[in-house]
């Protein structure tokens, strides 16, 4: 299934099943390097921060996204009620509907690297 199509529950189980997977391939391997990684080991490593890093600013960047598209729904449906979708007048459920939009494109960008890490890493010895 698309990612895109994925509800904010779904996207957050996956990641809380894939996190710990991922921690501990990376736990165990930083214990299996020792002080002297290989080369393998340090450009995991590094990809471990540099991953985190752009999954933060990508998250950032869709809810920032997210959010200035909602405003400009609303601001438009204030000044052209006619415009406005059918879908909810109620201001709790569009409310609630919003905060959904913002969490949920802000949770793919980490899902992304977590289920794409998790599923790398047990292929990998």
């Amino acid at each position: 299934m698309a990612n895109s199509s994925k509800s904010l529950p779904t996207l957050a189980s996956e990641v809380a099943y894939a996190a710990p997977q991922v921690i501990a391939h990376r736990l165990t391997r930083m214990a299996l390097a020792g002080a002297n990684p290989s080369a393998k080991d340090q450009r995991e490593f590094y990809r471990m921060g540099t991953e985190k890093v752009e999954a933060f600013y990508e998250s950032w960047n869709a809810m920032l996204l997210q959010t200035l598209e909602i405003n400009q729904r609303l601001w438009f449906s204030f000044w052209f009620p006619w415009a406005a979708p059918a879908s909810s007048k109620n201001p709790v459920d569009q409310l609630e509907q919003a905060a959904t939009q913002i969490l949920t494109s802000g949770i793919k960008p980490v899902h992304k690297r977590a289920v794409s890490n998790a599923k790398r890493l047990n292929k990998t010895r």
